[in-house]
């Protein structure tokens, strides 16, 4: 079997896409991708679904990952959503992401078409076969109606560019199976687990609230890796009530708020995803001026 080109460890931030009047705000695109880096995250992914993917056309995916590339230099890895619910597109658009120079593919499971186990296998493996990329498979039921069960990861991974799966099933049972399958790294899909995975063997996490906290976020990586478990569950704890804040709608409507709140770009979504409930927005000041704003005083930001 070919060498596997795993991705670095740590910290990756699943980035939201920002907008003002309806088009991509590439000035605040550059601002949070510097960010990030500044803040020493493993790696950067751009345009999944936290960057609101289904909604943008082609050549806005281009630039955004283009200049997520540029930005990062080497310093960091990036790995660009490139899934779909729909095999030949998907096989195209990650062969765009390796053209555009990505380092990795993330690739979330056909959504709405529902396939079966069998069709997962041969939904991926298509993928793999077609295009010379590092693959991370993106296990996250409560968006796409089907579980990727561990048997099937276990057949996927013996493809060599199968590197990765990113678990957000929320079944910890699930997810430790999924842990002992050979020659595959695991990484958290929900932070409100991030822990609970590591002390599984994960190897690391593609979060949301590093779009908020990636100091934070990186700093509780890197205590779990140099044995301070105390320490990381002392920042996990703290930073929880973050989690849930980001979660308090649909994802990523609160932390865009957030990040708006903070100054880092609008809090303008596409359709059909719209700004937060009035009173949930009043929820998140509240939010930013409290905890968020302790947080945020320690990173330095």
């Amino acid at each position: 079997m070919l060498e596997k080109r795993y991705l670095p460890q740590g910290v990756y931030t699943a980035l939201v896409t920002p907008f003002r009047d309806g088009e991509l705000d590439k000035a605040a695109w550059e601002r949070l991708v510097a960010r990030q880096i500044e803040a020493g995250v493993a790696g950067l992914v751009p345009v999944g679904c936290t960057g609101e993917a289904a909604a943008l056309d082609r050549a806005e995916r281009e630039w955004l990952v283009r200049a997520c590339v540029a930005a990062a230099k080497g310093r960091c890895a990036v790995v660009a959503g490139a899934g779909s619910n729909v095999t030949r597109t998907t096989i195209a658009q990650t062969r765009d992401a390796a053209a555009w120079g990505a380092d990795a593919a993330m690739l979330i499971s056909p959504y709405y078409n529902k396939p079966q186990q069998h069709g997962l296998i041969a939904h991926y493996g298509a993928v793999a076969r077609a295009v010379d990329l590092p693959l991370v498979l993106y296990n996250v039921p409560g968006r796409t109606a089907v579980n990727i069960l561990p048997a099937t990861v276990r057949a996927l991974a013996a493809e060599p560019n199968v590197v990765a799966v990113k678990e957000a099933s929320g079944d910890l049972k699930q997810i430790a199976e999924v842990c002992t399958v050979p020659d595959l790294q695991v990484f958290s899909g929900d932070d409100g687990l991030n822990l609970d995975i590591y002390a599984l063997g994960g190897a690391g996490t593609v979060s949301v609230v590093s779009n908020l906290l990636p100091r934070t976020l990186v700093r509780t990586w890197d205590a779990w890796r140099a044995g301070d478990a105390a320490g990381a569950r002392d920042l996990a704890e703290r930073t929880r009530p973050i989690v849930e804040a980001c979660f308090r709608e649909t994802n990523p409507v609160p932390v865009k708020e957030l990040l708006s709140l903070m100054g880092l770009c609008t809090h303008d979504l596409r359709l059909p995803l719209v700004p937060a409930l009035p009173e949930n927005r009043a929820w998140l000041q509240t939010v930013h001026v409290g905890l968020l704003g302790e947080l945020l005083a320690g990173e330095g930001s």
